[in-house]
């Protein structure tokens, strides 16, 4: 195993498809845990079709591809906002209807694919928070990046957060690469927002909001390189 991945590298391509993303989450689960990814980490076919049937819809290739190959991996989905289980997958009819794969842990949020989009391969993914839905990201497959980065994190054994003041900006922009997920919105609300995500070797790190009301999340491989990001942003970390 790398004691220094970096994610920046393994995202060097970007994600343009489905079958990007996918072999990212690959590259997690190899290179920042102890378990690669397994045919056991996957949903059967059976379970999908069975959710398939019951909402007496088609998945979109993309949302299915992804469950098909991680989504029995707590650890990478289910640490914060869950991925919902196939059985879990319902339909929100207001507003035009989404079908809702993910919830944020105390119900606040849920993010879903507008059944509108439930023909393409590769569907956008909107984010409501009690104020209506709001774009989240234009593709599934950028979702996918996302919920297992964002869950990943907080759910490492070696994340810490802080309140960013702004000197501490080019720490941030100067020593770690931006990772290509475009800007997206915090549910909590535009104070928040957006999120951009950054990574160094055996660092991750989210962004979230701008100027003086910003906040840093990351995770670290190891103990470590823990203690030498605490070094590297000299501010009052929470946990």
């Amino acid at each position: 195993m790398d004691p220094a991945p970096d994610a920046s590298l393994a995202l060097r391509a970007g994600i343009h498809s489905p079958a990007q993303a996918l072999e990212f989450v690959r590259w997690l689960a190899a290179a920042w845990t102890d378990r690669p990814l397994t045919p056991a980490d996957g949903c059967p076919e059976s379970e999908l079709a069975a959710a398939e049937a019951r909402l007496g819809l088609r998945l979109p290739a993309a949302l299915r591809a992804g469950y098909a190959l991680f989504g029995r991996r707590d650890d990478l989905t289910r640490n914060q906002d869950p991925l919902l289980p196939p059985s879990g997958l319902h339909i929100d009819e207001e507003l035009g209807g989404v079908l809702v794969f993910r919830d944020e842990n105390q119900s606040c949020a849920s993010w879903g694919i507008p059944l509108s989009a439930l023909g393409q391969d590769d569907p956008p993914v909107l984010v409501e928070a009690g104020n209506g839905r709001i774009p989240f990201l234009d593709r599934m497959s950028l979702a996918w990046v996302e919920l297992v980065l964002t869950e990943f994190l907080l759910g490492s054994p070696h994340y810490d957060a802080c309140e960013l003041p702004s000197a501490l900006l080019p720490a941030l922009h100067e020593h770690h690469a931006r990772l290509p997920l475009p800007d997206h919105p915090m549910w909590a609300g535009w104070n928040d927002s957006p999120i951009r995500w950054y990574a160094a070797p055996g660092r991750l790190l989210r962004h979230d909001g701008l100027g003086s009301h910003s906040w840093l999340h990351a995770c670290t491989r190891t103990p470590a390189g823990l203690d030498t990001l605490h070094a590297d942003f000299p501010t009052r970390w929470v946990c």
